[in-house]
């Protein structure tokens, strides 16, 4: 399981929008085979940044899902939602109950 956490801060006239994009994207992504988990948290004390946390079943899973049409349409609406651009950091699970 590799398990990929995306951390994003848009710019706060963008925060609905941004909702809106991921939230199709997330509906999306959760349907492809090669994706065990697909969450989409908003920061409590500051609603503009998010955390997207992706689990893929496999190494070539976050390729696939970069290859899907979702994905793109994801990608280029919020890029220019973004207060700076977005970053990521990937994990080997330990304990991923199922």
């Amino acid at each position: 399981m590799l398990v990929v956490q995306v951390f994003v801060h848009v710019n706060p006239e963008h925060i609905d929008a941004f909702r809106a994009a991921t939230l199709d994207n997330a509906t999306h992504s959760v349907q492809e085979p090669g994706i065990a988990r697909f969450d989409v948290l908003q920061q409590d004390d500051d609603p503009t940044r998010f955390t997207l946390i992706e689990a893929y079943t496999s190494a070539d899973a976050p390729a696939a899902h970069k290859a899907t049409a979702h994905y793109a349409r994801w990608r280029d609406a919020v890029e220019p939602m973004m207060a700076e651009p977005r970053h990521s950091v990937k994990y080997r699970d330990v304990f991923f109950p199922r």
